[in-house]
């Protein structure tokens, strides 16, 4: 929900399940690193590799037509991931000092009048929650009250703009996971309306309205979080049936009409088992996306970071690909998610020194 209306895609793991399945790529001992601390958890690592590709350490950008646009919603991502993995906070302090500038806010939200929108307003809240930060004083506007305006009869929040409605599941599942954080807690009726979109088979659709309900991984993921979150036992359950019915061979998760795994529908697939308690389905999440990450054998530039497929790193969409395979990673679930105790410096990935 940028400017350019770009779609929003968007935490622990038993101690003695990670020791089971920690990568062969992490070594015994760790070499000398040159800053931060050598990290043994996939989840530190990939964190620690996102940290260090910000933009002037604060921020992620776009490219569009060879022009480079401010990222709010990946700088969010990162926010997330860092809070997930306990570390990076530095970096996820600067991102957020960033985020709070007001030409950033307004960029992201819209002015509030003639331009607001949904899911980008719960997605900024969600981080300023994760964050500790005042909500209701973020970049000059009250996040929680904005978000509630933009709620209509139905339980909908949807966007107020002259270039349409784009709100969608992902943004009803984050504002209601965020709202819950707050001292009025979630609207009924949004979470009446977030359960009343399920699909008959269990799972959830990206969009409301359309004439056949088709489930999405990704949407089914976050839907089940804020379900989970406010008391709909049952809902959740039935769409946590339905991810680990459409979970891949190798562990991971496809994006809806695709058949190939990928780091970011896994990531959320996975955050969503895992933090639910089905620890079979999402350990295998887990396995796929420690698969993804780049070992010891890559170069340094690229150790610690999450390819989005298994064709290989690509530049281009690895810090998406890695910050959403983070929250798999950790497995906690977005309505807990805090950074309190995170550490300040961005992990290395450990590995053995050259000879």
């Amino acid at each position: 929900m940028t400017v350019l209306r770009r779609p929003l895609r968007l935490l622990a793991i038993p101690a003695l399940a990670l020791a089971a399945t920690l990568p062969a790529a992490v070594p015994a001992q760790a070499a000398p690193v040159p800053a931060g601390t050598a990290a043994l958890r996939p989840d530190a690592a990939a964190a620690g590799w996102l940290a260090r590709q910000l933009v002037d350490g604060d921020h992620f950008e776009t490219v569009f037509d060879g022009t480079a646009y401010p990222d709010q919603g990946l700088t969010i991502d990162a926010v997330l991931a860092f809070a997930a993995s306990h570390s990076s906070d530095e970096a996820a302090a600067r991102a957020t000092a960033w985020l709070a500038r007001p030409e950033n806010t307004a960029g992201y939200l819209g002015d509030g009048t003639i331009e607001a929108y949904a899911g980008a307003t719960a997605k900024l809240l969600l981080a300023a929650e994760v964050r500790g930060v005042n909500p209701a004083a973020f970049g000059g506007v009250d996040l929680p009250a904005r978000l509630r305006s933009l709620q209509t009869p139905s339980g909908r929040f949807s966007d107020r703009s002259q270039w349409g409605d784009y709100s969608n599941s992902f943004g009803q599942s984050l504002a209601v996971i965020a709202l819950t954080r707050t001292p009025a807690g979630a609207p009924a009726a949004a979470v009446d309306f977030l359960a009343g979109s399920q699909c008959a088979d269990g799972g959830f659709p990206v969009s409301f309205g359309q004439a056949a309900c088709t489930a999405d991984p990704d949407a089914t993921a976050l839907a089940v979080q804020a379900l989970a979150a406010t008391g709909r036992a049952a809902k959740a359950a039935a769409g946590l049936n339905w991810l680990s019915a459409h979970q891949n061979a190798d562990g991971g998760f496809a994006a809806a009409g695709a058949a190939a795994s990928n780091a970011n529908s896994t990531g959320l697939a996975t955050e969503s088992l895992l933090s639910s308690g089905r620890l079979v389905a999402g350990l295998k999440g887990w396995g796929a996306l420690v698969k993804l990450q780049q070992g010891c054998a890559a170069g340094s530039a690229v150790r610690g970071a999450v390819a989005y497929d298994a064709t290989g790193f690509d530049p281009g969409n690895a810090a998406r690909a890695t910050a959403q395979a983070v929250l798999g990673l950790s497995g906690t679930p977005l309505v807990s998610l805090s950074a309190r105790g995170a550490r300040p410096t961005a992990p290395v990935l450990a590995c053995p020194a050259a000879h």
